[in-house]
């Protein structure tokens, strides 16, 4: 999860991508397992990077 975390903050890296990258079938495989550990999405940890 944290080589997902670093790559979120790549400002033209998907979820889509990301997740391929580390291994997940999906972006929501990866979702769901970065919420699991991280205890929010992607999406919201990429928001939450940037501020």
């Amino acid at each position: 999860m944290a080589l997902a975390a670093d790559l979120l903050c790549e400002p033209d890296s998907t979820v889509a991508s990301v997740a391929r990258r580390v291994g997940h079938s999906s972006p929501f495989a990866l979702g769901a397992a970065f919420k699991r550990v991280r205890g929010g999405s992607p999406q919201q940890y990429r928001e939450r990077a940037r501020r």
